[in-house]
């Protein structure tokens, strides 16, 4: 199964015609994960032609308002729409706090269940993948986010002809990591199967160039990473606490990165977008620019 990321909103701090503010769907099997909900966002997704009841999980980068103020919508929609889960939210320092003000200044009854937790560091596990937090600088309690799907132990088919064995509870075995026997004959696991690698997708929204970032989101296959400046204002980005492009693409090159999707795009470079997009290859070849409701795969 693949991992679908869904971007329903890449603008910066003001939307514009074409961006709404930012939200960001990881969909894997069952799991619905949406990184931050700006205003806006419950309508991204019946454009996107999805269902926010589907949602499992909130990760909140920080508490600004375009990336926080989508929440009370959504959680109205939920409540309004027979949704039946436990919404886990994760958020950096204060959360908990911030969550709990929103809720009583927008009159939300609690038709739905919360879990509101403030996290750093792995703080959610599967058999299948895990999250990850880590502590950026925005003025502001702030974190990126990491998705890491585990590698899976796979049985290797040609190897698996030679020893004939039969479909079944053995090659099950195999993959849990067991050595088996048939017919008077002990296979080892280790010799039929291989270990495929972990798929890591890491999202470092607002925030200034920091040495957190590099080691949190080294071998990425996949990098969104926030982009409100171009080059030329450098200088503004680091007043505003901000990244530029060509400092997005330094960062996905030197953490071995695989591919860099640039986000929270400025409206002043509406008409020509491609000038930050083309700073940032420059640097790193595989860079590419988010639009609203773009749809990417990592397999």
């Amino acid at each position: 199964m693949t991992i679908k990321i869904t971007f329903l909103g890449t603008a910066d701090q003001i939307p514009s015609a074409k961006r709404n503010h930012t939200a960001i769907l990881l969909t894997r099997n069952e799991e619905n994960i949406l990184i931050d909900c700006g205003e806006g966002t419950q309508r991204q997704f019946r454009k996107a032609n999805l269902n926010p009841c589907k949602l499992t999980r909130l990760l909140i980068t920080h508490w600004h308002g375009d990336h926080i103020l989508g929440i009370p919508g959504l959680l109205q929609t939920l409540a309004s729409s027979g949704y039946n889960k436990t919404l886990f939210v994760y958020g950096p320092k204060g959360t908990k706090k911030f969550f709990a003000e929103l809720l009583k200044v927008f009159g939300f009854k609690k038709e739905i269940k919360i879990n509101v937790d403030e996290v750093s560091g792995k703080f959610f596990e599967t058999k299948d993948f895990y999250l990850e937090a880590k502590s950026m600088s925005h003025g502001i309690p702030t974190n990126a986010y990491s998705f890491v799907k585990k590698g899976q132990i796979r049985i290797d088919k040609n190897k698996l002809k030679k020893t004939k064995l039969p479909f079944g509870p053995l090659l099950k075995n195999l993959k849990e990591g067991k050595d088996v026997k048939h017919d008077g004959k002990k296979f080892k696991w280790r010799d039929l199967t291989y270990r495929e690698g972990d798929k890591k997708i890491s999202i470092v929204l607002d925030t200034l160039n920091n040495k957190n970032i590099l080691s949190f989101v080294k071998n990425s296959d996949l990098l969104i990473c926030e982009s409100s400046f171009g080059e030329e204002l450098k200088e503004k980005a680091k007043e505003h606490l901000h990244l530029t492009s060509r400092q997005a693409g330094e960062i996905a090159k030197r953490s071995n990165s695989r591919k860099l999707i640039l986000t929270h795009i400025s409206q002043r470079y509406e008409k020509n977008p491609e000038k930050i997009l083309n700073e940032a290859k420059k640097v790193f070849r595989d860079s590419h620019l988010a639009k609203d409701l773009d749809v990417v795969e990592v397999k």
